[in-house]
């Protein structure tokens, strides 16, 4: 798997920045899973992390909990993946 999006600072910067959660809790996770990932994402990786990012504050906070679980048209194993790591950190 390629680490393309590593190459571009600037992607980088703007995934962290997208990243900021309105919720502290969201932002502690996120900021833990960069802390120790960022340097290893791959593009797939990114991808799903996108997808997560995309939900409402609430509905990330739900799924980091494992409160419940990504919808079914979800990216499927990339997320469940994801959702692995962010939930370990």
């Amino acid at each position: 798997m390629t680490h393309n999006h590593q190459a571009d600072p600037v992607k980088r910067a703007r995934l962290r920045w997208r990243a900021r959660r309105g919720l502290l809790e969201n932002d502690l996770i996120l900021e833990r899973f960069f802390a120790k990932y960022e340097t290893s994402l791959t593009d797939e990786d990114v991808g799903a992390l996108t997808e997560l990012l995309d939900l409402s504050d609430v509905d990330l906070m739900e799924l980091l909990m494992a409160r419940k679980d990504p919808e079914e048209n979800s990216n499927g194993l990339a997320v469940q993946r994801l959702l692995v790591l962010l939930r370990a950190v």
